[in-house]
This record gives C-alpha cells, structure tokens and sequence, in this order.
C-alpha cells in the first residue's frame, strides 16, 4: 500500500487535482505580507520604527506589487507559463537569500546617503524588498490567464486568493513566527516556502525531469539559501555593525531583543537601542546619569521617609526599580508590556522579584485603570525617542496617573528631547500638558546647551514652588543616599508654551512633535560626568553609537 501511494501516476493525479497557479497566488501573498512584517524588524534596529519608517516599508511593497502586477498583467497573453511562473517564485527566493546575507550592511551604508533622515530608509528597504515583491506580482495576473473562463471571473477568484494569503501571511509572521523564532530562520522559511511552491507548480514536470533546467535551478537556489542562512547564523554575513559580544537576542512580540557586553559593562538592546546597562563586575553604580535623577523625588517631598510605595512605568533592565527597592526599602511595582523583556531582565541583568518588587506584564494605562493602589512616586520610563506610545502622554493619561497617586504624590517622567530651540516641542506640550494636572512641575537637563538629551520632568499634586537654591540646601542637608548637585545644575525654569498643544486622547500629534529631532545628535552623560555621544538610529537621531541609552528605559 505505502510503494503504490507513491506512485507517479498517484502523484500526478494529485497534482493535476489542484489548480497550481491559484496555489502560487496563495502562497505569493503569504510571502510578501510576511517579508513586509520582517521588514519593520530588520530596518528598526538601523532606523528606529516611527511612522516614517514604517510608511517608507509599506509604500515600497505596495509600489513593488503595483509595478509587478502592471507589467505582469500586460505579458501574461504571451508569457504566461507554468514554466514562469517557477523561474518567478525561484528568483524570489534567491532575492530572500540575499536579504538573509546582507541586509545589515546595506541597512548600516545608508548612513551615506546624502538624504533627510526621514525619506533615508526608503532606499535600503527598496534595494532588499523592492525585487522580491516585484517579481511576486507577476503571479497574480499570470495566474489569472492560466486559470482560464471569464477575465472577470479568474481575476476576482485570484486576487482573492492572494488577498487571503495576505491575510494569513500578516497574521502568521505577527502572531506566531516572530514571538517564536529568529528572523533570518522566518526569512529561511519563506525562501524555502517559495521553493517548495515552484516545484509544485511544475506540477508532473517534477517527477518525469528530476533534472530539468528549473529543477537544477530550484536546487541551485536551495543550496544558496542554505549557505545564506549559515553564514548569517555563524556571524560571516557582511554586516558592519558589531556593538558588543551577543550574550543573548531574540524576537518578542514587541522588538528586536539583544543583550550585548562592552568594556565591563552589559547592555540591554530594543530594536537596536541600548535601553539599559550594568556594570559587570557587580558594581551597583548608576552606568547612566540620567537614572540618578529619579531620586530627586526625595528632596523635592516634604518628608522622603514618607516615599514607601513606588510604581515605575517600562522595566528595561529595572536600573531603577532595584535602586529604590535596595536603597530605600521601598515596595516597587514595575508595570512592562514586554514579557521577554522581563524574563531576560530576570536571567542577564539579576532582576529577582520579591515582596518588595512586583512586575506586572501589560500595558501601563491598563492597569493603572484596573489597580486600585496608589503610590507616592510613579516613574515613566517608557518613551523612546523615535517612537513614543501617545496613550501615555495625554492629559486623560496624567489624569489617571494623578488618580493613583496619594495626595502628596509625585510623578517622574523621563523624556528624550532638546531643553531648546525646535527639537524641544515634545518636551515643551509635555510638560504643558503635565502642568493642566499637576500643581508644579519641574524639569532637570541631563545635558549641555540644546543637544537632544534625557529630560526630566518632575511634577507634584501639591504646590512646592521649590528654587535651584532651596533644592540644592535640601541636597546638602538630606541623605538620600546620592548625590544630586549635578542634577539640580540642570533645573529648568519656566518654558515657552505657547506654541505647542495639550497632548489629548483625541489629538497627540506626538510624531509631528518628534519631527525636529531626526538627524540631531542625542548627547548622553555617563554616571561620573563622563559625557558620551548617543546617536539613536539614522531616522532618528544620526548614526548609531553604543556608548548610552538611546530611550527612556533604565
């Protein structure tokens, strides 16, 4: 029985059963939506993942198709073939191998492109997305020409059937190859997929001419993607960009996820960005200034001791929650959307809950809608520079945050932004949006002059009207355990307003704010006033460098 249903006859009965050309269609959509998902992972470590990058990746696949299915629709009548339609999926495939093998060095030259930071992306995602997608839009309208009837009837049923791939190829990479598995093992897999697909679409051809020119080609391109796919895993790729040893890395449901040492010190990385860092020799110094400014707090309320219980908004490496949880023996709940990012937190970074630390996996206006806590201090530490989730910088959102705070509460939110000039206008309708909830609001530079920098903005639900003088008495007069003097240096009074909205559920134009600020370059202090020069990704804020947080997570 197993010998006779593997018959040739068997098998071409079954081939011939199925409409070749509609599979073809199918599977040309699932590989394009999921090459399109991929490609946000693979540029976002180089170019951030704001809207200009993720516009710039959807306009290319969407020309791309266009352009395939023009000049597909105006060959098929005389090219449309089994037989090209195989050497479409194979070249395909082949394009996938060279994604797999130099996509970081054609990401990471862009840097040389004499280009505005937001359009510089559209290059590198033409050049390694452009050919795959215009050769896969060829398929549909040959399909249609293959599958015979009425020109309205196989158009409507071959673009449906792309259509559906699309939508499971959308899902599928979103929701189960991307938390689960590499990128360049997903890459691997659609380029196999696409090989798999052609041979079928050769249908009997397949098992009467084993060595057939398209064959010989499939195996060609098979052995290619294999040798792509080592190379890449063994590290011999053409990419430029080596920050670090990789201790670790992985895709999360969230972003690109790597842990990387460098002279003694270990670096958290989300989608490219370092986020957070520690020392490796057990040192619990502050590898960050700008972490050392969520203990102003303790000189700004009136009784410190009265600061018991903490919440901060984004865990990153939990730099600041196993601060406050060691130095103050404050109970500290840390709210991460991440999963991963805690469990990696928890195995390179020595995160260990315990009564006094509580993490809570889920969005952070979820559950300060569902707590019933209150706490004395809330840190936001969940902003990126490139990228910032607008639901946490509204004045609905200050409002809840108010609303879980006691009523001599304070909150501390950690913005990436310029004190001055037009890259200031995110900080600026921040802390005007602050000051319509909180009675004061304070802001504390990290940086000199108005480089792009890490902003502290410090508000109370009481009024304090502290001066740089009185907080500086209270710095030498309090113990808290740091010493402030470098942060008070950085007190910002009153700012112009004027210009810049409220932040509202129904109007945060956080990405037009952030505008300014591409291509500027981010200046970050090290703990010991050692100053660094942290470039976020090039559609942000110039190249990268790994000397500092290029986001607001400590």
């Amino acid at each position: 029985m197993l010998r006779s249903s593997l018959e040739p006859a068997r098998w071409r009965s079954l081939l011939t059963s199925i409409d070749r050309a509609e599979v073809a269609v199918f599977v040309s959509g699932v590989a394009s939506m999921g090459l399109e998902i991929l490609a946000g992972r693979l540029v976002a470590p180089e170019f951030g993942s704001s809207i200009y990058t993720w516009g710039s990746i959807i306009g290319v696949f969407l020309t791309a198709l266009s352009l395939g299915y023009y000049l597909g629709g105006k060959r098929a009548a005389t090219r449309a073939t089994y037989g090209n339609l195989t050497l479409l999926l194979l070249n395909a495939a082949l394009y996938v191998a060279l994604v797999i093998f130099a996509a970081e060095a054609v990401l990471a030259s862009a840097d040389a492109l004499p280009l505005g930071a937001r359009y510089v992306s559209i290059v590198p995602v033409t050049l390694l997305f452009g050919p795959p997608t215009f050769l896969l839009g060829f398929i549909s309208p040959y399909a249609a020409e293959l599958s015979g009837g009425g020109v309205g009837e196989a158009s409507g049923r071959v673009y449906a059937l792309g259509t559906i791939g699309s939508i499971v190829g959308t899902f599928l990479t979103t929701f189960v190859l991307i938390p689960v598995l590499d990128v360049t093992l997903i890459e691997l897999g659609f380029g196999a997929l696409l090989i798999a697909t052609a041979l079928f679409t050769l249908g009997s051809e397949t098992i009467r001419r084993p060595f057939s020119d398209q064959a010989v080609r499939a195996a060609v391109i098979t052995v290619v993607l294999l040798t792509a796919f080592v190379a890449s895993s063994a590290g011999f790729t053409l990419s430029t960009a080596v920050r670090g040893d990789t201790v670790y890395e992985t895709q999360t449901p969230y972003q690109d996820l790597r842990v990387a040492d460098s002279d003694g010190v270990r670096t958290l990385y989300l989608d490219g960005q370092p986020h957070s860092a520690m020392y490796l020799d057990s040192s619990k110094a502050h590898v960050f200034e700008y972490t050392r400014y969520f203990h102003l707090p303790y000189l700004i309320a009136d009784d410190p001791e009265e600061i018991d219980d903490v919440l901060f908004v984004g865990g990153g490496g939990f730099t600041g929650p196993k601060h406050f949880a060691a130095d103050y023996n404050a109970s500290v709940d840390v709210v991460e959307i991440d999963p991963e990012v805690i469990s990696t937190s928890k195995e390179y970074f020595g995160v260990e809950e315990s009564p006094g630390l509580e993490i809570y996996s889920m969005d952070a206006r979820q559950y300060l809608q569902e707590t019933n806590e209150t706490y004395d201090l809330i840190v936001l530490d969940a902003y990126k520079q490139d990228q910032v989730p607008f639901h946490l910088t509204t004045l609905e959102f200050m409002r809840l945050v108010s609303s879980r705070l006691d009523h001599n509460g304070i909150v501390v939110s950690n913005l990436i932004s310029a004190p001055q000039g037009s890259a200031s206008k995110f900080y600026r309708a921040e802390r005007k949006t602050m000051s319509r909830v909180f009675a004061d609001t304070y802001a504390f530079t990290t940086g000199g002059g108005s480089a792009v920098q890490n902003i502290e903005v410090v508000a109370t639900k009481q009024e304090t009207n502290l001066s740089e003088r009185e907080l500086q008495r209270l710095n030498d007069r309090r113990s808290v355990g740091i010493d402030l003097t470098d942060a008070i240096a950085g007190y910002q009074g009153e700012v112009p307003t004027a210009e810049v909205p409220v932040l509202r559920d129904d109007r945060a134009p956080v990405d037009r704010l952030l505008d300014p600020m591409l291509g500027r370059r981010y200046v970050i202090e090290r703990a010991g006033n050692e100053t660094a020069n942290a470039s976020a990704p090039r559609g942000a804020a110039g190249a990268m460098t790994t000397t500092g947080p290029l986001t607001a997570t400590g």
